[in-house]
């Protein structure tokens, strides 16, 4: 009896031990079920086995003009006859004989009437085209793009996890992240949790990988009978294999390019499509819907604005419910492409685009995703940390004279994510056209589950997002939008809603940081520029509608609301789905001296017209408030305040203006706006931390009040300016004002080395500035006796102890003698890029200081460079040398390390060389808000006159204000205590585990997999092996008190109570296995 229980401790140890041995995935050169289907090429491991490398999928984009095509839109949509009568009506009646005909294409719209005609001419000319869109049928006349898009999988940086490690240690990001890792978990009732693959020490029965789907509890949904049925969803992409095991309900495949293919030859197409609706291994959302594959990309990456309007007017004929567009760019004034989506949204497609991956920069929103009707999808990798790629806002469509919307609107998973092969098995990618498939699908799936299919549209269905996203901690509004997406709790809303109108942002809190960056970074007083927000009004009930009467604002009188002044601007129609309502906020008067905060709240009525009211002319109608909550300050000293020229900032598009930096030969354009809060979001941070208080000109130089400021702030101008500019800028200076000017380059010969082809007017033509408008600049400070030269710059250099970078920039070339100049010996860019040699010029002046003669005038400081402010490619920055400029222009103390320098030398004269000309029949004109066209050179418009704002009067109201305004806010209508989510345990099917080598999917009717079974089955497991463990302990206790109860022998006294003793304990103890 003594081997019993040795026996049956082996038992219960091998009861515990089965749990990591079925469990945990095999060591050794084994790999689980999932990964053998990895479609990537395998990295090899220490131990000599393959295992998946993690990519990054990078997307670039780019475009050109086809020459002699030309896209000839229409007012409405007409049969081929009729289009190509309007078009040979409108070219006979011109003056001089055209050649042209029309190119055709050949796919399934061209069989329906269409809204444009793609025509080749062969000599077009300004005067053929305008008379074009002069014919009453023709809308609008554009030339023919090319896209490329280069699709570009980049491994991890950091090294692939072994073989035979936990998932739960493995990396997902492939980016170190600034915020710590921490443990985190969302749920909804018991069992539901949300995991973000954050290290455990212990996981249990790990041969089954999570997939986003799940994760995102889309299991939930399935287990409820929704599956996506019904749904026609569309994937604008490369394209899908016809017998990919994948998908079992395709119901159309669509060839839109020149190649004779519907396959996917690239793997990205079938990728988006898998996130979207794979049944089997690395499921997808809605498995059951009505899939759509649209190929509008060739293998070579390939594709033409006129495909894209053609799948799009078949995509409406076809009533397609929810379109991917894992695509994008930075032109947003692209008009036939915006036009189109507009229409598309207009018909009820639900249109979801990603967000850009150009972050962490700041102002990098691609369209269409930045438009007010799209939903806009940014990533974040699985530890809820906004991904290094995703683009950030603002919208850039506003500036100067307002200011940008929120964007993106909800951010989720891109990195790392699970999705389909091109032919079968799973891959995982990073990039927000990875994320864009996941809110796609996830759309796909809410809307299956409404009865009232009438209910979902564009605005409804981005209203639930955004109202049921959670809000990730520590992270701006320009970087998450509205939050994490929350599937189920956008299913409860779905599912309680009913039409109405709401904000975007919901509520304006100017003392909430740091979501409500950059306004929270920057309390408002008396005297300063208008604070403007730009909210979004989204229209669930219609795609059209109508403020009624005007926007009210209830200041808070016990909250001090009628310390401040509020003006609201919106749009005069909401179409479609949605508008934008303006509003700036300035301090009274009364509160000049003033510290406290301040709220009220602005009410807007909406009205959209019935479409199923028997009553002609019947209206729905919803009311909404805007709460908002300012901090005041007292007006800081003139000293303090910096104001930023934003007017004189001019970018791509419309026009073709280079990047400062020649070097940066892969971008191009500038086009982040130059706004202290895009591309300039670090030199901003930089001054708010040095307790400047920083304010930004969106008009004329003539409409601010130079006594309240100290310094003026140029930098990267590009604009022209207006003679009273001139002239008021001189008397500002005269009176105390202070200047700082960041030039760039601006060489014509260079210019004309980077001719560009205009996408406007089909002509070779170079850009029509440089990096800055250095002609304008020295307009503007001649009358000092200073101007910037045409030479161009690079180089390395130490300036007081600093490590310096010039990149592309220009030098001073005249200068007063009484001023302190800073001169380096740097590299001729010029010379290279003309003539690719390299020569050292040594002493290039660079930095100048002066300070005007006039009694209390103000200073001036020159630099030719602003790239080491500019965050867009940055290398070194010069913030000392900002805050070195503005102790000198706003307090006049001269830095010693910069008067003293040894790098000083003599102020130059500029009378070896003469100063920069403007280019020779350049059309800045085209851009500017400056310039006009006139018979000869260009001439100034007439001054505009100053923005007056119209302050609305105030209705004060005597009551408490919300405390907190994000929780006070929601959807009106919407309980989330009302959709009651079933118990799901019932309903889980039966499973079971994976033996090693195993596939990880099943073949499920329906093709639904179950969810939760990592967590649901190793929650269980260890109940029935400690229900075991008892049931054989107690075996042995019965049988040990038989033992003792028979009747014993006698025999000679020994010593044994000692080794029984140690016998009764080590049985039960577990033996090693």
């Amino acid at each position: 009896m003594i081997l019993l229980p040795v026996w049956a401790s082996m038992l219960l140890g091998l009861l515990v031990g089965f749990l990591p041995l079925v469990g945990m995935e095999p060591t050794g050169g084994a790999k689980s079920g999932s990964d053998s289907t990895l479609n990537l090429d395998p990295l090899p491991s220490s131990s000599g086995s393959n295992c998946s490398s993690q990519l990054t999928l990078k997307l670039e984009f780019s475009s050109k003009v086809v020459e002699h095509e030309y896209i000839v839109g229409f007012t409405g949509y007409f049969s081929a006859k009729a289009r190509n009568l309007y078009i040979s009506s409108a070219l006979r009646s011109g003056a001089e004989t055209v050649e042209w005909h029309i190119v055709p294409r050949e796919n399934p719209a061209s069989d329906f009437p269409s809204d444009f005609e793609l025509v080749h001419i062969r000599q077009p000319s300004p005067t053929s085209l305008k008379t074009l869109e002069d014919h009453p049928y023709i809308k609008r006349v554009t030339p023919q793009r090319k896209v490329f898009r280069v699709l570009k999988y980049v491994p991890s940086p950091e090294p692939t996890a072994p073989c035979n490690t936990t998932r739960g240690t493995q990396k997902w990001q492939s980016w170190q992240s600034s915020r710590p890792f921490r443990r985190t978990s969302l749920s909804l009732g018991s069992g539901f949790w949300h995991a973000t693959g954050r290290h455990s020490s212990r996981r249990l029965l790990r041969a089954i990988p999570r997939h986003v789907a799940q994760i995102l509890q889309a299991d939930v949904l399935w287990q409820m009978g929704h599956t996506g049925s019904g749904v026609k969803v569309a994937v604008f992409d490369t394209g899908l294999s016809e017998k990919h095991p994948h998908f079992k309900n395709v119901k159309e495949r669509t060839n839109w390019t020149n190649e004779k293919t519907l396959d996917d030859g690239l793997g990205h197409g079938t990728f988006v499509a898998g996130v979207i609706a794979s049944m089997r291994e690395c499921q997808g959302f809605a498995p059951d819907s009505e899939l759509h594959i649209f190929r509008v990309f060739t293998n070579n990456q390939v594709s033409y604005t006129s495909w894209f309007l053609d799948a799009f007017n078949y995509a409406i004929l076809k009533k397609i419910d929810v379109l991917n567009l894992s695509i994008g760019g930075p032109d947003f004034m692209d008009h036939p492409f915006v036009d189109k989506v507009w229409e598309l949204t207009a018909n009820r497609v639900i249109m979801v685009s990603a967000i850009g991956n150009d972050g962490p920069l700041y102002g990098t929103l691609n369209n269409p995703a930045d438009q007010m009707d799209v939903i806009g999808v940014g990533g974040i990798d699985f530890e809820d940390n906004i991904a290094r790629f995703s683009s950030r806002g603002m919208t850039t469509w506003e500036l100067p004279g307002g200011y940008g919307r929120v964007k993106p609107d909800i951010v989720t998973y891109g990195s790392g994510v699970r999705g389909s092969g091109m032919k079968e098995g799973c891959r995982s990618l990073s990039g927000t056209s990875v994320a864009s498939p996941v809110v796609a699908g996830a759309v796909t799936l809410l809307a299956s589950t409404v009865l009232n299919r009438e209910l979902v549209n564009p605005a409804s269905m981005k209203q639930a997002l955004i109202a049921s996203a959670r809000r990730l901690p520590g992270v701006n509004m320009f970087e998450q939008g509205h939050g994490k997406l929350d599937l189920i709790r956008a299913y409860q809303i779905l599912n309680s809603y009913r039409p109405q109108a709401s904000l975007s942002p919901s509520y304006i809190d100017l003392t909430e940081c740091p979501y409500m960056w950059p306004y929270c970074s920057q309390p408002i007083y008396y005297g300063g520029m208008p604070t403007i927000v730009n909210v979004t009004i989204l229209n669930g009930m219609g795609v059209t509608g109508r403020i009624v009467d005007k926007p009210i604002w209830q200041p808070y009188l016990p909250q001090n609301g009628d310390h401040i002044d509020v003006a609201v601007s919106y749009s005069p129609v909401l179409w479609p789905w949605a508008g934008y309502l303006a509003v700036s906020i300035s301090v009274a008067k009364k509160a000049a001296s003033w510290e406290g905060i301040a709220q009220g709240h602005v009410m807007v009525t909406v009205a959209s017209p019935a479409e199923n009211d028997s009553e002609v002319g019947g209206e729905l109608t919803s009311t909404v408030k805007l709460p908002i909550k300012v901090k005041i300050v007292p007006t800081p000293p003139r000293s303090k305040r910096v104001l930023w020229d934003q007017y004189h900032n001019l970018r791509y598009p419309p026009g073709y203006f280079p990047r400062d930096n020649l070097r940066m030969k892969n971008d191009p354009l500038d086009w982040n706006g130059d706004h202290i809060h895009t591309n300039f979001r670090d030199m901003y941070q930089h001054l708010r931390s040095m307790g400047y208080f920083v304010e930004v000109l969106g008009a004329p130089i003539t409409c601010f009040d130079a006594s309240q400021y100290g310094t003026l702030l140029m930098v990267d101008s590009e604009e022209e300016y207006f003679p009273e500019e001139i002239t008021k800028l001189r008397r500002d200076i005269d009176n105390g004002l202070s200047l700082i000017v960041f030039s760039d380059w601006y060489n014509t010969s260079v210019m004309r080395k980077v001719k560009f082809y205009d996408e406007n007017t089909r002509q070779w033509w170079m850009p029509d500035t440089g990096g800055a408008n250095i002609p304008a600049l020295n307009d503007l400070i001649s009358v000092w006796g200073m101007a910037f030269s045409d030479g161009l710059y690079e180089g390395d250099f130490t300036l007081a102890d600093h490590d310096m970078y010039y990149a592309s920039g220009c030098s001073i070339a005249r200068f007063p003698d009484d001023g302190i100049v800073i001169a380096k010996n740097l590299k001729d860019q010029g010379l290279e890029v003309l003539k690719q040699e390299t020569a050292v010029v040594e002493g290039v002046p660079v930095l100048g200081l002066y300070q005007t003669p006039s009694d209390g005038g103000g200073r001036i400081a020159l630099y030719g460079d602003s790239n080491c402010i500019d965050d867009s490619h940055r290398q070194k920055d010069c913030f000392w040398l900002l805050d070195a400029l503005l102790q000198y222009t706003s307090y006049s103390m001269t830095p010693p390390s910069l008067s003293h320098s040894h790098s000083r030398v003599t102020p130059p004269t500029g009378t070896d060389r003469s100063l920069p000309q403007r280019l020779e029949g350049n059309h800045l004109y085209r851009y500017s808000k400056v310039l006009e066209a006139h018979l000869g050179d260009p001439k100034p418009r007439p001054l505009p006159a100053c923005p007056h704002l119209s302050w609305a009067k105030p209705q004060p109201v005597n009551e408490t204000a919300p405390s907190n305004l994000w929780k006070h806010q929601k959807l009106l209508s919407v309980d989330l205590d009302k959709v009651a989510l079933p118990n799901m345990r019932a309903y889980r099917p039966q499973v079971r585990p994976l033996s090693p080598g195993e596939s990880g999917a099943w073949d499920i009717p329906g093709g639904i997999m179950p969810g939760r079974y990592n967590q649901e089955v190793g929650q269980t497991i260890p109940v029935f092996a400690f229900l075991g463990a008892m049931v054989v302990l107690s075996f042995f206790v019965v049988q040990l008190t038989k033992t003792k109860s028979k009747p014993k022998r006698r025999k000679p006294r020994i010593k044994r109570p000692t080794y029984l003793q140690q016998q009764q304990q080590t049985m039960g103890k577990n033996p090693t296995v």
